[in-house]
């Protein structure tokens, strides 16, 4: 098992980097965007490691962060999801974005990642949430009642605007850009008054 790679970076891009050692061996190994963007200003790197062998091929993933590597692994253990779709996922949404939608049962952040359908969200919410509430204990379960409470207040207001006439999918872009551009609203009143003026705007 190679844990991490340490040494210059002689390649590197959005999908993979070249790792060469002090040995002057150079090992291909294929990165998140979110590691890439954390690594992209460096020359000389210490890459956390996930090597998969299969019987057609040897490959290696690298992470810049345990966290990431932590749940790329926890994905790649449910059924039908493979390194790939692990490895899009997380380069869609952060690992804390990824844990905070699988504790809170969030398919739509899921869906959100290109070729991660609703019943590949359903399988990882179904086979990861208790692995993951066990491996935070008692912080995982307060982020999820508060990520619970938010999506409750979300469903809300998704219902309230669209009686007001509003498309579906134009209001489920505005709640999508104000949960990412605001802090945490546990108010539905507050949110419709929100999303309606980026709705009217």
């Amino acid at each position: 098992m190679i844990a991490y790679l340490k040494g210059k970076l002689t390649h590197k891009s959005p999908t993979d980097v070249i790792v060469e050692t002090n040995d002057g061996i150079g090992y291909i190994v294929h990165i998140t965007l979110g590691t890439f963007n954390k690594i992209r200003a460096l020359e000389e790197i210490k890459l956390l490691t996930h090597f998969i062998v299969k019987e057609d091929s040897q490959t290696l993933y690298g992470f810049a962060e345990e966290d990431e590597r932590h749940i790329f692994i926890q994905l790649i253990s449910v059924s039908g999801v493979g390194p790939a779709t692990a490895r899009l996922l997380l380069s869609t949404l952060s690992a804390q974005d990824v844990r905070n939608a699988i504790i809170s049962e969030n398919i739509n952040v899921l869906k959100s990642a290109k070729g991660i359908g609703p019943k590949a969200s359903k399988r990882i919410v179904l086979e990861l949430k208790d692995k993951l509430l066990k491996d935070s204990g008692q912080e995982s379960a307060v982020i999820a009642k508060t990520l619970t409470v938010n999506n409750i207040v979300q469903e809300e207001a998704l219902s309230a605007l669209i009686a007001l006439g509003f498309n579906k999918v134009q209001v489920q872009k505005a709640l999508n850009r104000i949960s990412k551009t605001s802090k945490v609203i546990n108010d539905s009143s507050e949110l419709i008054k929100q999303a309606l003026g980026q709705l009217s705007s």
